[in-house]
């Protein structure tokens, strides 16, 4: 399938966006920068206490090292959500699991 080349210039922003929805990799890109973002994220504090974060299923799962910090992180966990949601997207994530 081609696509009709655009004969004005695009700002290379609004370019990334149009190549991420011809090749459908909209949601992987947000997963991929909701990963790679978050110790800007939530701090110094809980990324230096975060072992492992991945995607599954629209679930972030996040392995704590530290009982004290997993155990404030589960009873936010929506302010965790409304923080993802506000920073990189809405619909990324449904659920966050503490490891």
């Amino acid at each position: 399938m081609t696509y009709p080349r655009k004969k004005d210039a695009a700002p290379m922003a609004d370019a990334f966006q149009d190549l991420l929805k011809a090749y459908r990799l909209e949601d992987t890109y947000q997963e991929k920068l909701l990963i790679s973002s978050w110790p800007e994220l939530v701090g110094k504090t809980i990324a230096d206490r975060t072992s492992n974060v991945y995607i599954k299923d629209k679930k972030l799962f996040v392995k704590i090292t530290s009982g004290p910090v997993k155990k404030e992180l589960q009873l936010n966990k929506s302010k965790v959500i409304a923080l993802i949601e506000s920073q990189i997207g809405t619909g990324i994530v449904a659920d966050v699991v503490f490891l």
